[in-house]
């Protein structure tokens, strides 16, 4: 049997590819958007605000979490979610990081 695409690559590579991938769809970035707007725990008010239904929120909560965007609590009936400051702070040193790459010195004739 092969080797699988994501063993080619390196752990750092997989680990913000993972991240990309959470980030690549518009429902959670407004999700993150808003919960870094309101700067606190919400709970409930995301269907309203992002305009989808609770099913739906609550597949992208469940990746956003999953991933280390965000944390939630459960209290009863009620869930609460706010970003998990630690791991957001790791992630975008993560993605800085990527970004900040230098490109090559040399000079060659390109698009």
């Amino acid at each position: 049997m092969g080797v699988t695409k994501t063993e080619m690559f390196s752990e750092k590579v997989n680990e913000l590819a993972k991240m990309a991938k959470v980030l690549g769809h518009p429902a959670r970035l407004s999700i993150l958007e808003y919960l870094i707007k309101t700067n606190a725990c919400v709970c409930g008010d995301l269907v309203e605000e992002i305009g989808l239904a609770q099913a739906t929120i609550s597949q992208h909560l469940k990746e956003l979490k999953s991933a280390g965007f965000i944390k939630g609590t459960i209290e009863g009936t009620s869930v609460c979610y706010c970003i998990d400051k630690d791991n957001w702070n790791s992630i975008k040193l993560m993605f800085a990081d990527f970004f900040d790459q230098k490109t090559s010195e040399k000079t060659t004739k390109c698009c």
